[in-house]
């Protein structure tokens, strides 16, 4: 996984609340054990018409004045069934941190464990942003994962975020990875222990 340390990007603004994960990727595309090609069908029965396969010209993903790592959404986002591929479709489609004023558990700990951000901030601050960006997308977003702050316009929240997953996400782990980098304190740990039950 990539290295999430500080994040600054312009972003895309979706302020629908309650987008469910059969919305971020429909359960027609979840064949795939691999990770990669999700991206594609990322809010597919919104981005595309369901009949033609032609770009919904009026979907925020199909308009170019829209770019950036970050997606900014309605409250509640990623509530539904508990699928990890809606974690998969938004690193593979370009995101790194997606912003809301709520998330689902499941989706945030599938989100954390794939090497999106979650960041969590409050109503007030999430209106702030998807009014700044729509208004003028050329307007950046910076999320400090070392900080814990997203940072609009000057002004900046702090957001939570487990501290064993701050490790991983500023160094690109993934579970594994984070243990093969303890890999020395774990074989101390198991010589100092076999010399207590030898005593």
């Amino acid at each position: 996984m990539q290295k999430l340390i500080k994040i600054k990007s312009r972003a895309i603004p979706l302020p629908v609340e309650n987008i469910d994960t059969d919305q971020i990727i429909p359960a027609r595309f979840l064949k795939s054990i691999d990770k990669k090609g999700f991206g594609e069908n990322l809010f597919r029965d919104w981005r595309y018409n369901v009949h033609t396969g032609v770009p919904n010209t009026d979907f925020v993903l199909n308009n170019l004045k829209y770019t950036g790592e970050i997606l900014v959404a309605g409250n509640n986002f990623g509530c539904g069934s508990s699928r990890e591929h809606a974690a998969w479709s938004l690193t593979d489609y370009g995101f790194k941190v997606v912003v809301s004023s709520f998330f689902a558990d499941i989706f945030k700990g599938n989100a954390l464990n794939n090497g999106l951000l979650p960041v969590k901030v409050s109503e007030a601050f999430l209106k702030e942003i998807l009014d700044g960006i729509t208004e003028n997308p050329e307007k950046e977003l910076i999320i400090d994962v070392e900080k814990q702050t997203a940072t609009f316009n000057n002004r900046s929240e702090h957001f939570e975020i487990d501290s064993y997953k701050k490790i991983c996400l500023m160094n690109g782990y993934d579970d594994i990875d984070f243990l093969i980098s303890r890999k020395q304190a774990i074989r101390e740990f198991e010589l100092k222990t076999q010399k207590v039950y030898e005593n």
